[in-house]
C-alpha cells in the first residue's frame, strides 16, 4: 500500500539533523562551560566553588527539563515550545560573553540546562522512534556521536576564539556556532513526508517497567560521578604543572574518542549482552577518573581523557537505548525518566566537588568520589539480574 512506504534515505537525513541537534544543544550548549571556564578562572579570577555551583545550575535546569518532558510529553509535539527551546540554548550560550554577573551567569546556566535538556529528550525520542519503525535501530548509536562531535568543535574552536577576544568571544563564538548548526540541523532533519508507521507485530514491554528502576539507579550514580571530570578536566590538567599547554586538545581528545564509542559501545552490546557492555564501560571510566588523580605524565593525561570520552555517550547510548527496548509504546517517557535520574547526579556533583577542590586546593579527593560513584553503578548494573532482557537481546557471532 502506498501509504506504508518507508522512503530510508529521509531517515538517514533524520539522523543527521539530529546529530547536528546533539551539537548544538549537549556539545556547545551545554559542554561548552568546560574548555572555557579555565579562561573564565584565569582572566576573571572565578573559584572552583563558582564554578561548581554554574556547573550545578546547569544541571539543575537539565534536571528540570528532562522531569517537565516526563510529566508532560506532550509539549514535545508543540513546534513553539520546541523551537523556543532550540533558540534559548543558543542565546543562553552567546548571552554568557556579555555580563560578568555570576547572578545572570547562574541564571542562563540554569536555562540552558532546561533547554539541552528538552532537546535532547526529543532527539532522542524522534530520532529513534524513526529509526526502529524503519528497521534501523541498530544505528540509534549513531546519533549519540553528535555529542562527542560537538565536544570536538568546541575543543578546537574555543583556544582560537580565547586568542582573539578572550573568554567572552570564546561564548558568543560558540552560540554563533550553534546557530549555524541548528539551521542546518532543521534543514536536514525536517521530518515531512516521511511515513514511520510501526512494524507488524510490535508490542509494548510491559513487564518491564520494575527493571527501569536498576537502570535508572546505576545511571543516577554515572551522572553523579561522571560529571566531575565533564566540568572540571580541563580546568585540571590547567592546573598541572608541565600539562597547561595541553589541556585545551585535551577537551579534543574527549569530542573525538566520544565519537566512535557511540558505535562501538552499542555493537558490544548486541554481541555480548547490554549488562556486559555497562559494566566495561563503567569499569573503564572509573580506572580513566583513578588515573587523573595520579598522573602528571602525557600518556596519563591522553588515557584519562580518552576513557573518559570512551565512555560516557557510550553509557549514555546504552541506557537510553536499553531503556527504550523495555518499554518502547513509551519512548518519550522513558527516555525522560532516565534522563531525570542522571540529572539529579548531575546536580549534586560539581557543587560539593568544586567546594571540596577550593578547601584542599586540589581535585584527588573529588575524583576519588567520582570514582566510587561510577564503582557502584557498575555495582547496581552486576546485580540487575533481569537487564539482559528477551534471549534475541544477545546476538553473539553477528
Amino acid at each position: 500500500m502506498p501509504d506504508q512506504k518507508v522512503h530510508t534515505p529521509s531517515a538517514q537525513l533524520v539522523l543527521v539533523g539530529g546529530i547536528l541537534g546533539l551539537m548544538v544543544a549537549m556539545g556547545i550548549g551545554r559542554f561548552a562551560y568546560t574548555p572555557i571556564l579555565p579562561l573564565m578562572q584565569r582572566d576573571l579570577g572565578m573559584s572552583n566553588t563558582l564554578a561548581g555551583w554554574l556547573a550545578g545550575l546547569n544541571y539543575l535546569g537539565y534536571l528540570m527539563g528532562a522531569i517537565l518532558c516526563s510529566l508532560t510529553p506532550r509539549l514535545l509535539g508543540i513546534r513553539l515550545f520546541t523551537g523556543s527551546s532550540l533558540l534559548l540554548c543558543i542565546l543562553t550560550t552567546a548571552l554568557m560573553g556579555l555580563t560578568v554577573s555570576a547572578f545572570w551567569w547562574g541564571g542562563l546556566r540554569l536555562v540552558s540546562g532546561i533547554t539541552s535538556a528538552v532537546l535532547f529528550v526529543l532527539i532522542s525520542a524522534e530520532v529513534g522512534d524513526v529509526l526502529r519503525r524503519q528497521g534501523l535501530a541498530h544505528h540509534i548509536g549513531t546519533l549519540y556521536s553528535g555529542v562527542g562531535l560537538g565536544i570536538a568543535l568546541t575543543g578546537v574552536l574555543i583556544p582560537v576564539l580565547d586568542h582573539y577576544w578572550s573568554w567572552s568571544g570564546a561564548w558568543i563564538g560558540a552560540g554563533i556556532a550553534a546557530a549555524l548548526l541548528a539551521t542546518a540541523g532543521i534543514l536536514l532533519g525536517h521530518r515531512q513526508g516521511v511515513l514511520v508507521p510501526p512494524p507488524a507485530g510490535s508490542s509494548p514491554i510491559n513487564n518491564q517497567r520494575s527493571s527501569i528502576y536498576a537502570l535508572a539507579t546505576a545511571y543516577f550514580f554515572e551522572g553523579l560521578g561522571y560529571v566531575v571530570s565533564a566540568t572540571f578536566i580541563v580546568a585540571l590538567i590547567t592546573s598541572t604543572p608541565g600539562l597547561s599547554r595541553l589541556a585545551p586538545w585535551s577537551w579534543v581528545a574527549v569530542g573525538l574518542a566520544a565519537v566512535p564509542s557511540t558505535l562501538i559501545w552499542p555493537w558490544l552490546a548486541r554481541r555480548y549482552g547490554a549488562r556486559s557492555a555497562l559494566i566495561a564501560a563503567y569499569a573503564l571510566q572509573a580506572a580513566g577518573i583513578m588515573v587523573s588523580v595520579f598522573s602528571t605524565s602525557v600518556i596519563g593525561l591522553l588515557f584519562a581523557a580518552a576513557s573518559f570520552g570512551g565512555t560516557f555517550m557510550g553509557i549514555v547510548a546504552l541506557t537510553l537505548a536499553e531503556g527504550q527496548r523495555r518499554m518502547p509504546a513509551d519512548s518519550r517517557w522513558i527516555a525522560a525518566f532516565l534522563t531525570a535520574a542522571f540529572g539529579i547526579g548531575q546536580v549534586l556533583g560539581p557543587i560539593v566537588a568544586g567546594r571540596l577542590a577550593d578547601l584542599r586546593d586540589d581535585f584527588a579527593l573529588p575524583l576519588l568520589l567520582a570514582t566510587a560513584c561510577v564503582g557502584v553503578s557498575l555495582i547496581v548494573t552486576v546485580l540487575d539480574s533481569h537487564f539482559c532482557g528477551t534471549p534475541t537481546h544477545r546476538q553473539k557471532g553477528k
